[in-house]
């Protein structure tokens, strides 16, 4: 039957025709999805943890060990720059995942604290008798060192950008007195 607008007749008898057919045998299956190659909706490959993993390296340890760990996953070079700074991939480097970001910044604090205490105590083992004997260089080489990986770990300040900053332009116009124009003198 041709689909369009029938008649009330046209209608009865293809509904009867229809009818007089004897029921199709209704089996019950189960869906099976298909193997698809590649990456599975909502995949996104590395797991948070392993990213965490990798950013922590490269903060902590440098990006030459972070490069191994991610080499042996099969992971690039560029991910883990991305990885670093707490973005999920180089497309989302500008915009850090807030969880890869935390566990980097904690990772950070607990070594700080670590090297701190280190640099505590070998400042309070200086003393005025070790001051006198060669000793004291080690010592102080060990502070030095402890400094210098407190600052290596501390966050940089985010420098502000100024030309995302709203920018006011002030317009004040100065008032002209009569006398300053010119006057023409009509007749009438």
């Amino acid at each position: 039957m041709p689909i369009g607008v029938v008649s009330d007749a046209d209608f009865e008898k293809e509904l009867a025709k229809l009818s007089n057919r004897t029921k199709l045998k209704v089996v019950d299956g189960t869906v099976v999805e298909k193997q698809r190659p590649g990456r599975s909706d909502g995949d996104t490959n590395v797991p948070d943890s392993l990213r965490k993993i990798i950013g922590e390296e490269s903060v902590i340890n440098g990006r030459s060990s972070a490069l191994q760990i991610a080499e042996q996953f099969g992971i690039s070079p560029s991910s883990v720059s991305a990885y670093a700074k707490g973005a999920t991939s180089t497309t989302t480097y500008d915009q850090p995942k807030e969880s890869i970001i935390s566990h980097i910044n904690k990772s950070r604090r607990r070594h700080i604290k670590k090297a701190s205490h280190v640099l505590s105590q070998a400042l309070g083992s200086i003393s005025q008798e070790k001051l006198d004997y060669a000793d004291a260089k080690d010592l102080s080489s060990i502070a030095k060192d402890m400094a210098v990986i407190i600052k290596n770990l501390e966050p940089t300040p985010e420098s502000v950008s100024t030309a995302n900053t709203p920018q006011f332009t002030i317009y004040a116009p100065q008032f002209r007195d009569e006398r300053s124009f010119e006057v023409i003198n009509v007749q009438e």
